[in-house]
């Protein structure tokens, strides 16, 4: 069964400097019916004015991956981490018992676009901290690249949950496939472009709840950029 979560449905918080949806509950958008998905808690689809974004603030007990999908993201934190974060780069930091962050668009020209996806962590105060790796255009291309798994594999983003996170780079046509093994689910995110899941279209901002399917198939429709996350 595939339900689909449609963009023009999502939350949204506009602000002179930011223009963010919200797959799910987030601030002040509350909906009941869309508080989540397994442990897939945040699906943030941002837009941050240059020069801008958020000021340093708390976060504790969740696991959270940033994808930068244009422009550059500048990171600090109470770990004393200093980065900037480009397309092809996932970051992940682990709030646990408690991280202190900032994150601004680190161009005073360009707009950064980004999606930041929180994940339930597996137990409650871990450590806090910080991973931040660069994957090629040249491995998403045309492929579901894994780039975040628990077990830090292929050399992915280690993360503290039963998730697999694969990235795609898709041109008009491509196909690619992903089989779900029994008990797992699935969570579709369209970044950019148009493609099709199993034959329903999606477009940029889309998601699909992937549950009791036992393959994916991916069709581009033109230049799209997918992430999948499997999840126990």
């Amino acid at each position: 069964m595939i339900t689909v979560r449609h963009r023009q449905e999502r939350g949204q918080t506009l602000l002179d400097w930011l223009d963010s949806r919200h797959t799910f509950s987030f601030g002040d958008y509350y909906d009941t019916a869309h508080m989540g998905f397994g442990s897939l808690r945040v699906i943030n689809d941002d837009r941050v004015a240059p020069g801008a974004g958020f000021g340093r603030h708390p976060h504790r007990d969740m696991e959270i991956l940033t994808y930068v999908l244009a422009g550059s993201l500048e990171h600090r934190d109470s770990l004393g981490t200093g980065s900037v974060i480009r397309p092809g780069d996932v970051q992940r930091m682990t709030a646990g018992t408690g991280i202190l962050h900032s994150e601004y668009n680190h161009s005073p020209a360009e707009p950064v676009h980004l999606l930041q996806i929180w994940i339930l962590p597996e137990q409650r105060g871990l450590p806090p901290g910080y991973e931040q790796r660069n994957f090629p255009e040249s491995e998403r291309r045309g492929r579901l690249r894994l780039v975040a798994s628990r077990d830090g594999r292929e050399g992915t983003i280690r993360v503290r949950r039963d998730v697999d996170l694969y990235a795609a780079l898709l041109g008009p046509g491509d196909v690619v496939a992903h089989a779900l093994r029994p008990g797992r689910r699935a969570w579709v995110q369209v970044a950019t472009g148009a493609v099709t899941l199993n034959g329903q279209p999606l477009q940029a901002g889309d998601g699909a709840a992937v549950e009791d399917e036992a393959a994916l198939r991916l069709t581009a429709e033109g230049p799209a950029e997918v992430l999948l996350f499997d999840l126990g």
